[in-house]
């Protein structure tokens, strides 16, 4: 058969590195599909999703409000935050009607991180005071004074401690306690339309197979992973893969697709999105 190559797009991380471990040292059969890695920041993706850019790709379920005409969410991918989740930090303690009042440091307009902060202060971006900060130059915005408080995403999560700050609020556990345990839906994986519904059947197959090989084969696709490690150590990055690449990783799950539901119902009965899209998903 002969090899057709689609662009695949997810984050420089350990846990996206560790999901598409198998894809990219070929280690599972793809039936005559080559996939072509874009590496590249969560909203950087966003915005190519935006325009329709790559046939594959990684998407904060935030964006995925506005193009779901373009992609279909595939089964699996999926960065669920099961109590735990993006971290409000700042050099003092603040409350939440504090941290509507401050300028907060943010990762991208378009990261579900930043929809669970407007629907945690219930408030539109319009009238928040933000600014947007690569991701990995947030603790340093708060820490020098261009921020007050900083939205933290990726390894912040477990790697805080070592700034000198304080957290505010983990808007993952807020979420799950406010949602009746429901998980914090941040991203998750989706195929561009253009592609024939057995081709997106053919891809939900492989990128599956891929994840569950990584889960399989654990100690392996955690070494491959570490090339994205940053300022992790191998346990620091085997603990934050095992938060984001879980059962949960494998399927939404009724729950997690009710929580999906939930995300962005609220976030559309607020008026933070235009609308809440109809959520296909690649069976």
């Amino acid at each position: 058969m002969s090899h057709r190559t689609l662009t695949l797009g997810h984050s420089p991380d350990p846990d996206d590195a560790f999901m598409f471990y198998a894809l990219a040292k070929d280690r599972i059969p793809t039936h005559g599909w080559r996939f072509e890695h874009v590496l590249q920041d969560i909203q950087t993706l966003n915005e190519r999703a935006m325009r329709g850019e790559l046939d594959i790709t990684a998407i904060s379920l935030h964006a995925y409000a506005y193009v779901g005409d373009q992609y279909a969410l595939l089964p699996s991918g999926a960065s669920m935050g099961d109590g735990y989740g993006p971290l409000l930090v700042a050099r003092e303690r603040l409350g939440r009607a504090e941290l509507a009042r401050r300028r907060i440091a943010v990762p991208g307009v378009m990261t579900s991180a930043f929809l669970a902060l407007q629907l945690w202060l219930d408030r539109p971006a319009r009238e928040l005071d933000f600014v947007v900060v690569p991701f990995d130059q947030i603790f340093a915005a708060v820490k020098t004074g261009r921020a007050e408080a900083g939205l933290i995403i990726h390894e912040g999560q477990l790697t805080w401690q070592n700034e000198g700050l304080v957290v505010c609020e983990d808007l993952g556990a807020w979420w799950s306690r406010e949602n009746d345990g429901l998980p914090l839906p941040l991203g998750g994986n989706a195929i561009h339309r253009r592609h024939a519904p057995e081709v997106r059947r053919q891809v939900a197959e492989i990128l599956t197979a891929s994840i569950r090989f990584g889960l399989d084969h654990r100690a392996e696709a955690v070494e491959y992973a570490m090339q994205y490690a940053r300022a992790m150590g191998r346990e620091l990055a085997d603990r934050f893969v095992g938060m984001y690449v879980n059962h949960w990783t494998l399927d939404y799950g009724e729950r997690g697709r009710a929580s999906i539901r939930r995300f962005l119902g609220r976030a559309a009965e607020r008026g933070f999105i235009p609308r809440a899209p109809e959520l296909e998903f690649v069976s």
